[in-house]
């Protein structure tokens, strides 16, 4: 296939020289002829390992040129791959000139072209992007998207030293369009590469590289304060980190990565906060770690916000522990909504089958009664008792016949829901879930 690329900084080069050593033809495209003279000498533009061989032999094999001259470039390519940089703006965001520049070009030389042609977003953007850049071509092209041209969202996932075994052995190949046509022909261009091909939804692949490396970066500054922490105990925190990542059950794993309510109950808080005391005791400063139950309570005040902003008093709660499956309230989000909604003059009803107050014993029982004394009142044995007379309901828990629920008559009854029950084409009924 016929690609072009336009940019050869980082990502354009490990492109061009990848591609063409997957048997495409390329074009790379830049403003900088020095880049441009470069890559027509046989040179990579960037220093990165094992780039150097595949440009120099694919370039003898004529598989690589470069151009200034974008629309000779689009003229003799079936895709066009945008790789151009997006450095950060003074105020944070992702400066899009450069991308939204490109667009043009490539709208300009698309009046010439009579093919279909596929436009795919390499370089890290902003969300909306996808949009902006159909936009974009669409008026300064005349053309029309998925008739004309595709535009497909294909975050790269590259790593400086290690950039071209990337490009060949990516997690995943992330493509996202409103044309199947272009993710068809993203397919074809990636179909030599031994990985699964992710077709997602396109605010998925704007985010997907920010997200990822936002977590690259926590993971860093987690294990540099873990190892702040061992030093100053006498630890060796290479050990002690080596032992962490061997839990492959919970700890490198994808457990805990759905959103959802705040965590809560017995083992998390209390250890939390007990690391944070050691390192408090030993004038070691975790910032990352310390702002952890920060958040978390931050996330029950937006559960809360959700809630009151809904304007209805009569609320009732599928589940008060922690999570489903057990009767601990210690530290329980769901409790602490209830007594704030209760303080602020709430009608406020409970039922969670997992919770008998006969039952309840020692800490467990104690937590509970001091923060909700007449709790024996608030707690509903029947379900249709506790369904009976509400404005809201809040799901906390995911006990088994949950979704029955749905099949009940509700009437004028909203749904909070805080762990993903319900999706809201799957209910009628006011609908909101807390992070989606």
């Amino acid at each position: 296939m016929n690609i072009s690329i336009f940019g050869l900084g980082y990502v354009g080069c490990i492109g061009l020289g990848c591609l063409s050593d997957l048997g495409h033809k390329l074009i790379g495209v830049d403003v900088d002829q020095t880049k441009v003279d470069l890559i027509n000498s046989g040179k990579a533009t960037i220093v990165e390992k094992d780039i150097d061989d595949l440009i120099l032999r694919n370039f003898g094999n004529n598989k690589i040129s470069a151009t200034t001259n974008n629309v000779e470039a689009v003229k003799d390519s079936e895709v066009a791959i945008i790789c151009v940089g997006t450095p950060n703006n003074e105020n944070g965001k992702l400066n899009m000139n450069y991308i939204y520049h490109v667009a043009e070009e490539i709208a300009n030389a698309l009046k010439q072209k009579e093919k279909f042609f596929t436009i795919a977003i390499r370089s890290t953007v902003m969300p909306g992007t996808n949009k902006e850049i159909i936009k974009i071509i669409e008026e300064k092209s005349g053309k029309k998207n998925n008739e004309d041209f595709a535009v497909v969202s294909n975050p790269e996932f590259l790593r400086e030293g290690s950039a071209v075994n990337d490009f060949f052995n990516p997690p995943y190949t992330v493509l996202a369009s409103e044309s199947q046509k272009g993710i068809n022909v993203m397919k074809e261009v990636y179909s030599k590469i031994n990985a699964e091909i992710m077709v997602v939804d396109i605010g998925s692949a704007e985010l997907i590289k920010l997200v990822n490396n936002t977590f690259h970066a926590l993971k860093i500054v987690f294990a540099n304060e873990i190892g702040r922490i061992s030093k100053s105990l006498g630890v060796d925190s290479f050990k002690l980190m080596d032992l962490f990542v061997k839990d492959k059950q919970l700890n490198i794993s994808h457990r805990y990565f759905l959103p959802g309510f705040a965590y809560g109950g017995s083992c998390l808080p209390k250890d939390l906060k007990a690391l944070n005391t050691i390192a408090h005791d030993n004038y070691v400063q975790l910032p990352t770690i310390a702002s952890i139950e920060v958040s978390n309570k931050i996330h029950i005040e937006y559960a809360l916000s959700i809630i009151l902003n809904k304007n209805k008093n009569k609320i009732g709660f599928y589940g008060l522990a922690f999570k489903a499956g057990t009767d601990d309230l210690r530290f329980s989000p769901a409790l602490e909504l209830v007594e704030r909604l209760l303080g602020k003059g709430f009608n406020v009803k409970i039922y969670d089958k997992n919770v008998n107050l006969s039952k309840l014993m020692g800490k467990n029982r104690d937590y509970l009664f001091n923060k909700l004394p007449h709790i024996n009142v608030l707690l509903k044995e029947n379900l249709d008792d506790f369904l009976n007379n509400i404005d809201i309901l809040v799901i906390v828990n995911k006990e088994k016949g949950v979704e029955e629920i749905l099949h009940r008559k509700l009437d004028n009854v909203e749904i909070v829901d805080l762990i993903r029950v319900f999706k809201d084409n799957e209910t009628s009924l006011g609908y909101d879930g807390i992070c989606w």
